[in-house]
């Protein structure tokens, strides 16, 4: 739904003005799995993903609290923390996956309407063919440019919100969801900008490019967002926040609620076998 509604200049049949309108309507015409395309893509990097930034965030925001506020909460710290382990993290994976598994491009050419590619190798093949192995490299550094200002205010407003809800910072799963869902939500608002940005690099979208007069294929994040101001003005940068919001509410929840039972299983556990 987010790629569809980040769309500059979208087919007439895939014009939204809500969530619930795109959902509804894809789910008439399309199928009642159509909203789930490109899902088998994303699942292939959740796991190491989760687990690079976890590990790399936990102890960067310890020796970083230590360093600047001897041993207390800083929220300098944590978002220092959060953008070095969104750094590691990109740099070891993408150059890794995108050769073979080139994630965010494939998954938004599936999600978009009228797609013409029918599975996750098709569409893989086609633009090798057509458009060169760069085609996959195209957002890259705008994902890193969104990736790092969203770790960042992610885990300053998850761990604030923890100061308040969770002061004695014990286990307690209704607190790691609401301050997840919010902490989400906030940073997805804020870098929804960049996102379209993103989204237009990943899609090319034809229609938009062609009516500016655009020869070749977009690149550049410059080039991008002077394209999103060109079709879109200001309001163009936000299209698709609410889907965007929506979506990262219940994913970052429910990143933060595992990964908080799984700190205090295994330290619960590890103690038990000190003593």
């Amino acid at each position: 739904l987010q790629t569809r509604m980040q769309s500059l200049q979208p087919d007439p049949k895939a014009q939204y003005r809500s969530v619930y309108e795109a959902l509804k309507k894809i789910v008439l015409t399309e199928g009642f799995w159509r909203p789930l395309r490109g899902i088998n893509v994303t699942m292939l990097g959740a796991g190491p993903a989760h687990a690079l930034y976890f590990a790399c965030y936990e102890n960067m925001k310890k020796s970083l609290s230590d360093t600047l506020q001897h041993g207390g909460n800083s929220h300098l710290a944590n978002g220092i923390a959060g953008s070095v382990a969104t750094l590691l993290h990109d740099a070891v994976m993408n150059p890794a996956e995108a050769p073979s598994v080139p994630v965010p491009v494939v998954k938004q050419r599936l999600q978009m309407f009228n797609s013409p590619y029918p599975s996750v190798l098709s569409c893989v093949r086609t633009v090798l063919r057509t458009e060169g192995v760069g085609a996959f490299y195209r957002s890259y550094t705008t994902q890193l440019t969104m990736n790092v200002p969203f770790q960042a205010i992610h885990f300053i407003t998850y761990e604030l919100l923890q100061e308040h809800l969770n002061p004695g910072r014990q286990y307690r799963p209704q607190s790691h969801i609401v301050a997840g869902a919010v902490a989400g939500a906030v940073a997805a608002a804020a870098t929804t900008p960049l996102d379209v940005c993103k989204t237009l690099l990943n899609t090319q979208e034809n229609v938009a490019l062609s009516s500016l007069h655009v020869g070749g294929h977009l690149s550049g994040m410059l080039n991008a967002f002077r394209t999103v101001y060109q079709l879109g003005g200001v309001p163009g940068f936000f299209k698709g926040v609410q889907a965007r919001v929506i979506y990262q509410m219940p994913s970052t929840a429910i990143a933060w609620s595992v990964y908080e039972f799984f700190k205090y299983f295994l330290t619960k556990h590890t103690l038990e076998n000190r003593t």
